[in-house]
């Protein structure tokens, strides 16, 4: 597996963490970085992860990164759709604990709506 760069301009540390913008709800989700690159994310290194800024009125998310390397775990989707709407209503919304099943695609579950 070949580690990816920081998307900064003119930047070639190794990334360490993931950036993904929720704009519908003005809000900047930074985690740990994804198992690959995908359209509309940017890996961000060290340096740049913990001086990111966004415009103002906008809110960031800053996910812990993972104490083990050992991918995914089935809640990371559940807990990323929890924190932007706790950030989003600015209330905590209850999430059942044992998702629909649905199809799955790549890492990630497609959950019905209940």
């Amino acid at each position: 597996m070949r580690s990816r760069s920081c998307s900064r301009t003119g930047c070639s540390a190794r990334a360490t963490s993931t950036l993904t913008y929720a704009y519908a709800d003005s809000t900047a989700v930074l985690g740990p970085l994804g198992l690959r690159a995908e359209p509309g994310t940017y890996d961000l290194c060290a340096t740049h992860s913990s001086s990111l800024s966004v415009p103002r009125g906008w809110d960031v998310i800053r996910l812990p990164a993972a104490e083990t390397d050992a991918g995914p775990s089935s809640d990371d989707l559940l807990a990323l759709a929890q924190a932007v709407r706790v950030a989003g209503l600015g209330a905590e919304t209850e999430l059942p604990v044992e998702p629909t099943v649905g199809r799955r695609k790549g890492h990630l579950a497609v959950v019905a709506d209940g």
